[in-house]
């Protein structure tokens, strides 16, 4: 259930990305709250990719989500 969860809240995330010629793909979630994601388009090579991750995605998941522990690029 939390992956569907998660799932959602990374479609309001989603056109923020696209803006910038990116996205997101949903990976995994673990049991432990470890959201896996793979970021594409522009995201999966841009320098701020890092910082877009930790300071915007996973703090909008975790605001959300409090279930969610982390979120990791794969």
């Amino acid at each position: 259930m939390l992956k569907e969860q998660v799932e959602k809240a990374l479609e309001e995330i989603r056109p923020a990305l696209r803006a910038d010629g990116g996205g997101i793909e949903l990976v995994d979630v673990t049991e432990e709250g470890i959201v896996k994601v793979r970021l594409t388009g522009a995201c999966s090579h841009c320098l701020m990719s890092t910082h877009t991750l930790k300071q915007v995605i996973e703090q909008q998941l975790k605001e959300k989500l409090p279930e969610v522990k982390s979120v990791e690029q794969v």
